[in-house]
């Protein structure tokens, strides 16, 4: 750069010029940086479903990690001295001799009662670390992932087969979803989860998430649905129009919701797997009570 009067070099970041003293032209300013703003997505009224995408966290008094997905998941809760986790019943892999286990039924007899007519356990485990620091090891019933999700004043409707376990600050209650059909006999027992804090859900299979815009409707066999949010509304009803076009279909009853919202829905069905497993089990009955049959 150089001195607009003499013509003299000028030294970078010079004030003025050395030899005849004009004044050096100030450096342009920086173009501002403007930063994008993020935009909100189609369906995110409620604020979305938010699963950790490493799989790890922490909330109120504890650490959390899902390890082995998405075929044989398992969650680590690493509680602080004296903390506390909630467990569905019979949820527990393994924990810290230092762990205390107490189970109560929730909500007291009649919320048992609930439960229990909802498919969930009546009784519900209380995890707690006393006089030091102490870790539980937790996983369903049947082979799948755990999604961990970091609730923030939400309000989620979950399939109770899906419930695994949750922060002791989430309030969770059953609640009737749906009639049940005349043939089928199928209904859906939802429980509705509102609070902050760590939801811990199972699957049978991986997990599919749909993200409904405003106005768009989808249609969810139940036996495939985990969790949805509250935002979202949905009705229940028949797979095809008539009896006899259910029955040749092989669908049952499906869950038809309008966005916006976020779905969770697993990629196996368990009373589908089970059905097809049956002609590989022994039939009951008979004097001889095994059931097997050794031919002759």
């Amino acid at each position: 750069m150089n001195c607009p009067t003499c013509g003299n070099g000028l030294v970078p970041g010079a004030r003025f010029c050395g030899a005849c003293g004009t004044p050096a032209a100030a450096p342009a300013p920086a173009a501002e940086v403007v930063q994008p703003q993020p935009q909100m997505q189609p369906g995110r009224a409620g604020g979305g479903i938010r699963i950790d995408e490493d799989a790890r966290g922490s909330g109120r008094g504890y650490t959390f990690e899902v390890l082995h997905q998405p075929s044989f998941a398992l969650a680590v809760v690493r509680l602080e001295a004296e903390q506390s986790i909630l467990a569905e019943a019979g949820a527990m892999v393994s924990m810290s001799a230092n762990v205390e286990l107490q189970s109560q039924m929730k909500g007291g007899l009649m919320g048992a009662l609930k439960r229990a007519v909802g498919g969930e356990s009546a009784f519900v485990s209380t995890f707690t670390a006393r006089g030091g620091p102490g870790e539980v090891t937790l996983a369903p019933g049947s082979p799948g992932d755990i999604a961990a999700i970091e609730m923030s004043n939400q309000h989620f409707f979950v399939q109770s087969s899906s419930y695994l376990a949750g922060d002791a600050g989430l309030v969770v209650d059953t609640r009737w979803g749906g009639a049940k059909t005349f043939f089928g006999g199928e209904g859906l027992f939802v429980l509705q989860v509102t609070g902050t804090g760590l939801l811990l859900l199972s699957s049978f299979g991986a997990i599919h998430r749909k993200l409904l815009a405003p106005g768009e409707r989808y249609v969810v066999d139940t036996g495939h649905l985990v969790a949805w949010e509250g935002t979202t509304q949905y009705t229940l009803r028949k797979a095809a129009a008539g009896f006899f076009r259910t029955m040749l279909s092989g669908e049952g009853v499906v869950a038809e919701f309008t966005g916006p919202g976020e779905l969770l829905i697993q990629t196996r069905n368990l009373a589908a797997f089970a059905g097809l497993m049956k002609p590989f089990f022994p039939s009951q009955g008979g004097s001889g009570g095994s059931g097997f049959s050794l031919g002759g």
